[in-house]
C-alpha cells in the first residue's frame, strides 16, 4: 500500500453469510477496499496470485485445507501479502500454529467492527494484530514444555534400571514387592513418553533426571 491508495483486502471463509458480514464491517471504513472473497483454502491460493491484496482475513477451520496451511501458501504465492486469521477458535495450540505459519493476526469472530478495522489497517502497517484475550494464551504456547517430574521413588528404580538389576533385583533393594518395581516403571514410562525400561534410562539421563 502506498500513498492515499486503499488498503486491498480478500475475504476468506467457507460460509458466505461471514463473508458477506465481514464485507458490510468493512464496507464503510476509510482506506479499505474488499477486493476478493474465496470460500475455501484451495480457492483463497488460487485467488490471491492474480489478486495480490494487502490483507486476507482467513478462516481457520474449513473443509479441506485449513486456514494454517492456506496461510503457508498464500505466502509464498504473495509474500507481501499480511493474512489475519479471523476464527471462533481460540485455544493456545490454534493461535501458536497460525502465527508459527506466518499470520500477521489473529482474531476472533466477535470483534467489533472497530477492532476489525484497526486490525486491518495496523496489519498493513506491518504491525502484528492480536484480539486482547488472546495474549496470554499466545505467551503460554510460547513457553518451553515443563520437564517431566520423576517421585523420588521413581527416580530410584530407574537408577538401579541404568546399573543392570532386573525388577526382581530392584525389589530386593528397596524393600518392595516386584510388581510395585513394574508399576513405578510404568509411570516413568508415560512421563518420559517411552515404551522401555533402555529408552526411559537414557531419556532420564538427557534431561538431567538421574545423576
Amino acid at each position: 500500500m502506498t500513498g492515499e491508495q486503499a488498503i486491498g483486502v480478500m475475504l476468506v471463509d467457507d460460509h458466505p453469510v461471514v463473508r458477506e458480514g465481514l464485507r458490510s464491517m468493512l464496507r464503510s471504513a476509510e482506506g479499505i477496499e474488499v477486493v476478493g472473497q474465496a470460500g475455501s483454502g484451495e480457492e483463497a491460493i488460487a485467488t490471491v496470485a492474480a489478486l495480490a491484496p494487502d490483507i486476507v482475513l482467513l478462516d481457520l477451520r474449513m473443509g479441506g485445507m485449513d486456514g494454517v496451511e492456506a496461510t503457508g501458501h498464500i505466502l509464498r504465492a504473495a509474500p507481501y501479502t499480511k493474512v489475519v486469521i479471523v476464527t471462533t477458535y481460540e485455544t493456545d495450540t490454534d493461535i501458536l500454529r497460525a502465527v508459527e505459519a506466518g499470520a500477521a493476526g489473529y482474531l476472533l469472530k466477535g470483534s467489533s467492527r472497530d477492532e476489525l478495522v484497526q486490525a486491518v489497517k495496523a496489519a498493513a502497517r506491518g504491525e502484528t494484530v492480536l484480539t486482547p484475550s488472546l495474549a496470554p494464551k499466545l505467551f503460554r504456547a510460547r513457553l518451553p514444555a515443563e520437564p517431566p517430574v520423576l517421585s523420588e521413588r521413581e527416580r530410584e528404580v530407574l537408577q538401579l534400571v541404568s546399573q543392570g538389576l532386573t525388577n526382581a533385583d530392584i525389589g530386593r533393594r528397596l524393600f518392595i514387592s516386584e510388581a510395585t518395581v513394574k508399576t513405578h516403571l510404568l509411570r516413568s514410562f508415560k512421563k518420559l513418553s517411552v515404551s522401555d525400561r533402555t529408552a526411559a534410562v537414557i531419556t532420564a539421563m538427557e534431561r538431567g533426571l538421574l545423576a
